[in-house]
């Protein structure tokens, strides 16, 4: 996949709507247990990619919140790489 693969915003914004919905559900719909254990897998099969990749996420998710309508998917995208441990701070 190229930089400029239209993949990699769509994987990336269907990755951020599952753990949107894993945070989202409640307890009748998900284990909370389930949904945290899964939640921390995907925060750490993203903390593995190449700094490079990682910062390319990163990116990606910037552009995907700035063409957001939706404020709440806006803000859940902006948090999105604190949230997993992408950058140190929310402000990045």
């Amino acid at each position: 996949m190229t930089d400029r693969d239209p993949l990699v915003p769509a994987l990336a914004g269907a990755l951020v709507d599952v753990v949107w919905w894993l945070e989202s559900c409640g307890d009748e719909e998900v284990d909370p247990d389930s949904a945290v254990k899964m939640m921390e897998s995907v925060g750490g099969e993203l903390l593995r990619l190449p700094s490079g990749q990682r910062e390319r996420l990163v990116q990606v998710l910037a552009d995907l919140a700035e063409a957001e309508q939706d404020p709440a998917r806006r803000d859940f995208l902006k948090s999105f790489p604190f949230a997993m441990g992408l950058v140190e701070d929310e402000e990045s």
